[in-house]
């Protein structure tokens, strides 16, 4: 799911996500609560009328924007009371308040509120939150249940509410948190807590004890990962949905996913490369443009070379992820992941990592 955390995926038009094949993309609750409001996008006749997406929309709860600004916020075992990035006026988030917003909004699918810590956290700290992630939990589902679940304008089916693991990188709670959440029966279920500083190792252990516990019916939601080795790592463990500012952000900045490793456009040495970015790429970015006047419109300031660039990572991660489904339909997908790694890792090869920290 591509991140359009203000109802738009920044330097995209929707009909450009529409043109590349994408047919559900992510929104905040946080950011268009504070902006432009809840109200306001519920006037214009919900989310998708009021960014013009026909295709479904998933929006977090945006527990974690709140608990990222700890010295912003003030938690409580019925309530979060923040004050807003924008202007510093305060608020007050609950989980009934949090899907009465959500259903304003009217996404597709929505997020229960959750608490998510930081790592590193001690087990005290982790064990605490999940606790009130859990508790949280059950009362977004009574809010839920008890306001209706409404049709909504992309998908024209009931919005669909996940409940969210917590548990940081313990096992134990991770266990527990799991079957916690399964037990209360949620159309989906959602993985957080990942890709906050933890070792990526770390987060493959978080899946090895998490997705055994889970049904195979339902939807599995990894939340905000990751690179193109994350993503076949964690399938390959049996999770189904994604989303990541990766491919969007670094895209701004100059770095562009292609078949063999990630590259920084603003490297001098594409200064007269007048092929394609990918030669192996398929989207109207590499059919049009050459690396040579990419580069050129990133060292000249030009708006329009964000715009390419994220056209293109998103692109690829379409092609990825339709290729991922395509080797499973066709039981091969430990085939496409080795055919994929061995070309993606052979740029990593000649010229050093090109993989990013999840802090870039």
């Amino acid at each position: 799911m591509p991140v359009g955390t203000q109802a738009t995926v920044k330097s995209m038009t929707q009909e450009e996500l529409q043109e590349i094949g994408f047919k559900i993309i992510l929104g905040n609750t946080y950011h268009l609560y504070l902006r432009p409001g809840h109200k306001v996008i519920e006037r214009a006749g919900g989310i998708h009328k009021f960014m013009s997406w026909p295709n479904a929309v998933l929006t977090d709860s945006g527990g974690f924007q709140v608990f990222s600004l700890e010295h912003l916020r003030v938690i409580g075992e019925d309530e979060v009371v923040f004050k807003s990035y924008i202007d510093g006026s305060t608020h007050v988030f609950s989980p009934e308040t949090v899907i009465q917003i959500e259903k304003s909004i009217g996404a597709d699918i929505i997020m229960a509120f959750d608490e998510c810590v930081a790592y590193p956290v001690s087990h005290e700290k982790a064990k605490a939150a999940m606790e009130r992630t859990h508790a949280w939990a059950e009362r977004c589902k009574a809010e839920w249940q008890a306001s209706g679940s409404i049709s909504q304008g992309g998908s024209g089916t009931p919005q669909a509410l996940f409940g969210i693991i917590q548990g940081s990188t313990y096992e134990d709670l991770r266990k527990v948190s799991a079957r916690a959440i399964v037990d209360m029966d949620f159309p989906g279920i959602a993985i957080g807590g990942v890709s906050v500083g933890e070792p990526k190792q770390a987060m493959l252990d978080v899946l090895d004890w998490t997705v055994p516990e889970l049904p195979r019916e339902k939807p599995r939601y990894l939340m905000g990962v990751g690179t193109p080795e994350d993503l076949l790592d964690a399938v390959w463990r049996g999770v189904d949905m994604f989303d990541c500012v990766l491919p969007t952000r670094l895209g701004r900045n100059g770095s562009l996913y292609t078949t063999y490793g990630r590259i920084n456009i603003k490297n001098a040495r594409f200064t007269e490369d007048f092929s394609p970015v990918d030669p192996e790429c398929e989207c109207k970015v590499c059919q049009n443009y050459s690396a040579a006047y990419l580069r050129h419109l990133y060292m000249s300031g030009e708006i329009l070379a964000a715009r390419l660039a994220t056209y293109h990572n998103l692109y690829f991660y379409y092609k990825l992820m339709a290729g991922i489904r395509q080797a499973i339909e066709e039981d091969r997908l430990k085939e496409y992941r080795r055919e994929f790694l061995a070309k993606y890792r052979k740029h990593r090869a000649e010229v050093g990592d090109g993989q990013p920290r999840m802090s870039e």
